[in-house]
């Protein structure tokens, strides 16, 4: 065993046995031993007692748009995973739109991990992605390292990640199972939302009847047919229509290998609270009513709902006009999202535990890194954020690593502090300061 480099102390470390005073030993990266608090500092090893701090496992991200190469001037892997380290996340999935090219050949993904490797302050993983044209390049994405492949069942919003019609789903779902992938979907049926009225503007409750919850539950429906004669692995991408989920949990309880996410902003904003006009607000699927919210949070209790991700889909800021039909749709989350969930989880009984459960233990199980990731255990890497759960903040947007500094959540006050962020045993973030990049590329574990 290799001699203990780093102790990390704190009254508050929270393991998969519960939380409690630990002091967590790390050795080449990994966690060598969670011990009792007062243990003895090895000789040679460095002590970081980060006193009544809670210490809790980096949270693991997996729906991020990076939109690098190509659209670096929405975001880039530089900005992104800096905003991610400030927010505790220590490992991201970067979604294979919107950077060009997108994510749908082994040539590609070649091209995005060059961009990548030396501007990733935190770990980053990939997904493939599944287009009308591109079923011959699935198990070769696959054999390249992608950790799954993410298609669209209504437009995606650029004219390079086309949509999926049934059969073309059916061909995609068909070669994935093939070889044991998954299949990653956002799923809103276009025929729906082609028969929704669509008004434009700047009203947002008109925004909202042109994305009605019905979308989703239809699109839902025929995934889980799909899923079902193929025997294939899906997941449910964002899910913000609370509809859904006796279709989801029907399907489980009958042997349907399916999960599925929600993302902070369906958690923590609501429709009713939303200024017309105000496009940071816009996301596909829509913020919903306040009533569904409670629906959502409560199949998060019960197991439901598995993971919240951020989604984070940032733009320019002239991309968010004041017209909802028009508008860039996405929310930029990443280096909120921790303090987003967490500032409403307390209210709603909830401790770190649960969050961390969500947002760290079961995003790593999915996308198959929970060797590795997701929880302060002895073999995992030793990826940690540090939090002052009680002291609250701000959002003020000049604060933001986010390259374009448009937020929903501005003037909110939230509480969760991130003291610092460590990634293998190395803090790469400490009060605002970063270290320069020390992240790896990640690839699906065979």
């Amino acid at each position: 065993m290799p001699d203990v480099q780093l102790v990390l102390r704190s009254t508050r470390v929270i393991t998969p046995d519960g939380t409690r005073p630990a002091s967590v030993t790390v050795a080449d990266g990994r966690i060598v031993d969670v011990l009792p608090h007062d243990t003895e500092v090895p000789p040679g090893a460095r002590l970081a007692d980060v006193g009544d701090d809670v210490l809790l496992p980096g949270l693991v991200d997996t729906h991020v748009h990076v939109n690098d190469p190509g659209r670096a001037e929405w975001e880039g892997f530089w900005t992104a995973t800096r905003a991610a380290a400030a927010g505790g996340i220590t490992t991201l999935v970067d979604m294979p739109l919107n950077s060009l090219p997108p994510t749908t050949t082994v040539d590609h993904l070649r091209t995005k991990r060059e961009v990548a490797a030396a501007r990733a302050h935190v770990d980053v993983g990939f997904w493939g992605g599944a287009l009308p044209d591109n079923v011959e390049d699935l198990r070769p994405l696959h054999d390249a390292g992608v950790f799954g492949f993410k298609a669209f069942l209504s437009p995606s919003g650029v004219d390079e990640f086309p949509a999926l019609d049934r059969e073309q789903l059916d061909r995609s779902m068909t070669e994935i199972a093939r070889f044991g992938g998954l299949l990653i979907v956002h799923a809103e049926d276009p025929h729906h939302l082609a028969s929704a009225p669509q008004q434009g503007g700047p009203k947002y409750a008109d925004f909202l009847a042109s994305r009605p919850r019905g979308a989703e539950v239809t699109a839902i429906t025929t995934l889980i047919e799909q899923a079902r004669r193929h025997g294939a692995r899906v997941h449910v991408l964002h899910l913000s229509s609370s509809d859904a989920l006796p279709l989801i949990a029907g399907a489980r309880r009958e042997g349907v290998a399916i999960t599925v996410e929600t993302c902070p902003h369906y958690l923590t904003l609501t429709a009713e609270e939303v200024p017309d006009g105000a496009s940071e607000f816009k996301c596909c699927p829509p913020i919903r009513e306040a009533a569904n919210q409670d629906v959502l949070w409560q199949a998060l209790a019960d197991g439901t709902i598995d993971c919240v991700v951020t989604d984070h889909s940032p733009s320019t800021a002239d991309l968010k006009t004041d017209d909802f039909a028009t508008a860039w749709g996405g929310i930029s989350g990443l280096q909120l999202s921790l303090s987003a969930v967490w500032t409403e989880a307390r209210k709603r009984g909830h401790d770190l535990q649960d969050v961390v459960r969500w947002m760290s233990t079961a995003t790593a199980r999915l996308v198959g890194l929970d060797a590795r990731k997701g929880a302060i255990a002895a073999g995992r890497d030793a990826d940690f954020a540090v939090l002052a759960p009680d002291e609250t903040f701000t959002v003020t947007p000049a604060a933001l690593q986010h390259r374009n500094r448009v937020t929903a959540y501005a003037g909110r006050t939230l509480y969760g502090v991130v003291r610092s962020t460590w990634l293998r045993g190395e803090r790469v973030l400490a009060d605002g300061e970063f270290t320069e990049p020390k992240g790896q590329l990640l690839t699906r574990p065979s």
